[in-house]
C-alpha cells in the first residue's frame, strides 16, 4: 500500500460534498447506527484485523524512502471526539509534513482502540496510505464509543497488532523505524492474552475477554505481559502515548505513571482535544531533526492553527534525537511476513 499522493482540493471537495448532502464524514458508524442493533455491530471490512496477515509501508518509485506513521486512537466514551477532530484537520496533517519539509515520503495507517472486554470492535487497523484513501480509511472507522469504565482498554491489542503484523521498508532497509501514535486516557491490560477467558471476573480480568486467537486470528503459545509487547514494538516504532486533558482520566497520575514506565518521555499530555493533529505533526517532525519546537510553533502560526500553545506545552518535554537502528536491530519475524514465526500460527 502507500500507493499515489494526498491533494487537498480533493479532500475539500469531498469535504463540500458531505457538507452539501448532510453525509457523515464517519459513514461506517453511520451505517451501524442507523441499520444495525449495537450487539451486532462490526468492523468495516477493511479494518478488521482478523485474518490479516500484514499491513505495510512499502518504497515504490513514487516513493522511494517511506516513512510509516501509525495513529491508533481509542473510541470509548469521551476519547469519541478525537478521530473527527483528525478528519477535519488531514490537510494540515499533510500540509505540515510534506509542505513544510518534515517528511517527503509519509505512510500514514489510522485505527482504532475499544476493550476486548466488552466492546464488539475492539481492534480496528487501516493500511498504510500516502494519497487521499487515508480520508477513506478514517471515514470506515466504527466510533462505538463503549469500554469497560474500569480505567483499562485493550492498547496492548493494538501493540500486538503493530509489533507482529506489518512491515516496514524503512526499517528493513535502512534501519530506520516508524511512528506510533496511541492517543488514550487509560491503561492497558496487564497482558496480551491467547486465548479469552470465561472464568469469574477478578480485577483486571473480565469473563468476557478475548485474546488474539479470537480478535486477530493468531495462536500463541502463551500471554505475553505488557512490557514484552511494548519491548518488541518499540524495535519498529518511536511509540508515543497522546493523553488528552479534556478526556475522562486527563491528568490522572496512575494513567501517567502506567505509560511512563512503558515509554519514558514519549508520553504526551495535551490540554486541548482539538490539538491532536498538530502534536503528532511536529512530533514527527521533531523526532526527523527537521524542526526544532520554536520554529515548529512558528509554522503552526503561520498556517493559522491555534493550537501553538498547547503543543508548545505538549512537547517541551518530549525529546527530539531520534536514533537510527541497525536492520540487525529488528527482531526476526517482525519486519516481514514470510518470517513471522515466532510461536504464532494462523487459526
Amino acid at each position: 500500500m502507500g500507493s499515489g499522493r494526498w491533494s487537498t482540493n480533493i479532500y475539500a471537495a469531498a469535504a463540500a460534498y458531505r457538507a452539501r448532502t448532510g453525509a457523515d464524514p464517519f459513514d461506517h458508524d453511520h451505517l451501524m447506527r442507523t441499520t444495525r442493533a449495537r450487539g451486532t455491530w462490526v468492523a468495516h471490512p477493511t479494518l478488521d484485523p482478523s485474518g490479516v496477515t500484514v499491513r505495510e509501508a512499502r518504497d515504490s518509485d513514487e516513493h522511494p524512502a517511506s516513512l510509516p506513521i501509525a495513529v491508533l486512537f481509542d473510541v470509548t466514551g469521551s476519547m469519541g471526539a478525537v478521530p473527527r477532530a483528525l478528519q477535519r484537520k488531514l490537510p494540515q496533517l499533510f500540509g505540515l509534513l510534506q509542505r513544510r519539509g518534515y517528511v517527503e515520503h509519509p505512510q500514514i495507517l489510522f485505527g482504532a482502540i475499544g476493550d476486548a472486554t466488552c466492546d464488539e470492535v475492539p481492534l480496528q487497523v487501516g493500511q498504510f496510505e500516502s494519497d487521499n484513501r487515508m480520508d477513506t480509511q478514517l471515514g470506515n472507522i466504527l466510533l462505538e464509543g463503549g469500554g469497560g469504565g474500569q480505567k483499562t482498554e485493550s492498547y496492548e491489542l493494538a501493540a500486538y497488532f503493530m509489533a507482529r503484523h506489518t512491515a516496514l521498508d524503512s526499517l528493513t532497509k535502512r534501519g530506520k523505524r516508524g511512528y506510533l501514535f496511541l492517543v488514550g486516557d487509560e491503561m492497558n491490560y496487564p497482558r496480551v492474552y491467547a486465548r479469552g477467558s470465561h472464568a469469574p471476573a477478578t480485577g483486571w480480568v473480565s469473563a468476557a475477554r478475548r485474546g488474539v486467537a479470537e480478535i486477530i486470528g493468531d495462536t500463541l503459545a502463551e500471554d505475553i505481559p505488557i512490557e514484552a509487547i511494548y519491548a518488541e514494538v518499540k524495535r519498529m516504532y518511536d511509540v508515543y502515548f497522546i493523553l488528552p486533558g479534556a478526556a475522562f482520566y486527563g491528568g490522572d497520575q496512575q494513567v501517567l505513571g502506567h505509560w511512563r514506565g512503558l515509554l519514558g518521555q514519549n508520553v504526551i499530555e495535551l490540554d486541548d482535544l482539538d490539538a491532536v493533529c498538530e502534536t503528532i505533526a511536529l512530533a514527527v517532525g521533531l523526532g526527523e531533526s527537521a524542526i526544532d519546537l520554536d520554529s515548529g510553533l512558528a509554522d503552526l502560526a503561520d498556517i493559522g492553527s491555534e493550537a501553538g500553545a498547547s503543543v508548545g506545552k505538549a512537547l517541551a518535554t518530549v525529546g527530539a534525537n531520534r536514533a537510527t537502528v541497525t536492520t540487525s536491530a529488528a527482531p526476526p519475524g517482525l519486519s516481514d511476513p514470510a518470517d513471522n514465526s515466532r510461536a504464532i500460527e494462523r487459526i
